[in-house]
């Protein structure tokens, strides 16, 4: 979606504030800049369909191959090329579905489907983990026999299928929790590989079969953290918390820094999908100020400083009791029920 300047003149002085369900006493207003709306409608699916075949296809063999070498590492690795293909899917699903343009009760559309394939491929893997650190600890205390050679020889194959998947995933959209997560999957899913062939040819050469065991341990370590990651990254976006990136306060001392600006409260900064943050606020300016004016240039210092193009700002003049100093509650004078602290010129708390 390109950028655009969607503003409803007139300041009003009511109390519509807050994420686009305001009345005519907000400002709703993009930066030039124009902004990226999660997952890009045009993204290169070709490369995530190659990457699919690839994984898929070595999955099936790996499994007949695991159980034929009775290697639990070959079994943990083809678990976790399973999360891989899963991941993938769904980013091809979520990418059909960003692409709808939002309607009815969908005011952002399904840009979201994203985030929850993350959460849900993110607990996959933390499931899986579990269940193979149990059969990796009980293969530890009762190591059965492993056909080393088998096993060299399928992560060799394997560390090159993930090669050849992980180079068509860096050539499609990795600006998207989903395939971003996909791409970092794969990766860990080549290191795990690398792991299982070290296992398997010190099974091959020195007999010690609970090597088997011990990568798959590794191989159960890696999902985890990448589960882990998923699930907490897309935990706070679904939770509407800021951007990591971003600091509230710091962004609301830095707005109520602008003259003629005297405050901002019920500032609010979230995350509609990946790479797509937007912020709301209620700004109060002193009575010769122009609302407008200020409202353009607090547009354009998000975009500039933060990045944040998707704003909604409800500018009004401050009233002339709010601008004494010190007064105590200045701001619940103007809104009864306030989010959040409220940034002030001057020291203030948070």
């Amino acid at each position: 979606m390109s950028g655009h300047d969607h503003a409803h003149d007139g300041h009003g002085h009511g109390n519509g504030k807050g994420r686009g369900n305001g009345s005519a006493g907000h400002d709703h207003g993009h930066g030039p800049g124009g902004h990226s709306h999660g997952v890009a409608a045009d993204a290169d699916r070709r490369w995530l369909a190659i990457a699919l075949a690839l994984i898929g296809g070595f999955m099936a063999v790996e499994v007949v191959v695991g159980v034929m070498a009775n290697s639990l590492a070959l079994i943990s690795d083809a678990a976790h090329m399973l999360t891989d293909a899963v991941s993938i899917v769904l980013a091809l699903i979520a990418m059909r579905l960003a692409a709808r343009p939002a309607r009815g009760g969908f005011t952002y559309g399904l840009k979201r489907a994203e985030i929850l394939s993350a959460q849900a491929n993110g607990l996959t893997l933390i499931l899986l983990a579990v269940w193979l650190a149990y059969e990796a600890v009980r293969r530890l205390m009762d190591p059965p026999p492993v056909e080393g050679g088998l096993v060299v020889v399928t992560a060799l194959a394997g560390i090159a299928v993930n090669v050849a998947a992980a180079w068509c995933i860096s050539r499609a959209n990795r600006s998207t929790l989903v395939v971003e997560g996909a791409y970092q999957h794969i990766l860990n899913d080549l290191f795990a590989f690398i792991g299982t062939a070290i296992a398997g040819l010190i099974v091959l050469t020195t007999g010690f079969r609970q090597a088997d065991a011990i990568a798959t341990l590794v191989v159960v370590v890696l999902m985890i953290k990448a589960g882990y990651g998923l699930v907490r990254e897309s935990g706070r976006i679904l939770l509407e918390a800021a951007p990591a990136h971003v600091d509230p306060d710091a962004v609301g001392d830095h707005l109520v820094g602008h003259p003629p600006v005297t405050e901002v409260h019920d500032l609010h900064i979230w995350t509609i999908t990946s790479g797509q943050a937007a912020l709301s606020a209620h700004v109060l300016v002193e009575p010769a100020g122009d609302c407008h004016a200020v409202r353009r240039d607090l547009e354009q210092l998000l975009d500039k400083e933060y990045g944040i193009t998707h704003t909604t700002l409800q500018v009004d003049h401050a009233q002339d009791s709010l601008l004494t100093v010190g007064r105590a509650g200045a701001g619940d004078a103007h809104c009864a029920d306030a989010h959040g602290p409220v940034h002030r010129q001057g020291p203030h708390a948070h």
